[in-house]
């Protein structure tokens, strides 16, 4: 994913390598080529901005002026800001105290997140857990067969008491999932919800109510990496319609050019929890 804009930067850095001084016109001109390489990885314009402004800023400090080598600090410098805006540092899953821990995913339609489920509950098996997936998308088609599948081919239980396709009460379906849960000694419960082609009021009232219902530990925005810069205009309004805890960018495998999870990570505060690739 982060290929194009890897190439790009190490281009710019190239140039610098021969300079014993970086000049106010070097570091002007570094940060205009990093500017472009950002903006082609289709990174959000104010997040480009603020990028900028930091690597400017530290760049005419004194870590670069006294540097025995300024061009591998402006280096150092560009690579610690990519860690800050990508979240610094890893956080993991929250359990909840007392199980079941309750993992709700959100998101428009096409974003992956059934599939991504079927993912997770997979993965919380193999981490020693008994996750339970619960088929909450009752309006796209067949979506409570896909996750009946996925739960088959994860080794894992699911909870679908309604045959979906427009039937059935999806806030009602997640809350006696909890219970059943309980009853069934499963420590995991993960949710998968409704999308939408679009952010509406509807969707966004449906995910609050099943937010309200469960009250999970971890809320997940599911985003498609490929969807560029739009990314933080819907990141921004389930942050404000649902809220959220933690990213999950899916399709990593497309022709994404990293700058969803540069953007959605900066915008929204909230740390990229999980990747995602194919199928």
């Amino acid at each position: 994913m982060f290929e194009t804009l890897s190439d790009r930067l190490t281009t710019v850095f190239s140039s610098l390598r021969s300079k014993g001084k970086l000049s106010e016109a070097d570091i002007n001109a570094t940060a205009r080529e990093i500017r472009v390489a950002l903006l082609e990885a289709d990174v959000a314009l104010p997040v480009v901005k603020d990028f900028i402004d930091r690597i400017k800023e530290r760049a005419r400090g004194v870590e670069v002026s006294q540097a025995l080598n300024p061009a591998q600090q402006v280096v150092k410098i560009v690579n610690e800001e990519l860690i800050e805006i990508l979240g610094g540092e890893t956080r993991r899953v929250r359990y909840a105290k007392s199980p079941p821990t309750v993992i709700m995913l959100a998101g428009l339609q096409g974003t992956g997140k059934t599939t991504l489920a079927g993912k997770l509950a997979r993965w919380f098996k193999n981490e020693g857990h008994a996750p339970l997936l619960v088929a909450g998308d009752l309006q796209r088609p067949n979506a409570v067969q896909q996750i009946q599948v996925l739960g088959e081919r994860a080794g894992v239980a699911v909870y679908a008491p309604e045959p979906g396709n427009g039937v059935g009460d999806p806030v009602a379906v997640a809350r006696r999932s909890i219970e059943h849960a309980r009853h069934a000694q499963h420590d995991v419960v993960i949710v998968d919800t409704a999308g939408r082609l679009g952010v509406d009021a509807e969707m966004m009232q449906q995910a609050a109510d099943i937010r309200d219902a469960v009250r999970p530990d971890e809320i997940l925005f599911v985003v498609d990496a490929m969807i560029g810069q739009d990314a933080v205009t819907t990141a921004q309004a389930f942050l404000d319609g649902v809220g959220f805890d933690g990213v999950v960018l899916t399709k990593l495998d497309g022709d994404a050019r990293g700058g969803a999870a540069l953007s959605v990570r900066h915008v929204t505060g909230r740390p990229i929890l999980f990747a995602s690739t194919g199928e």
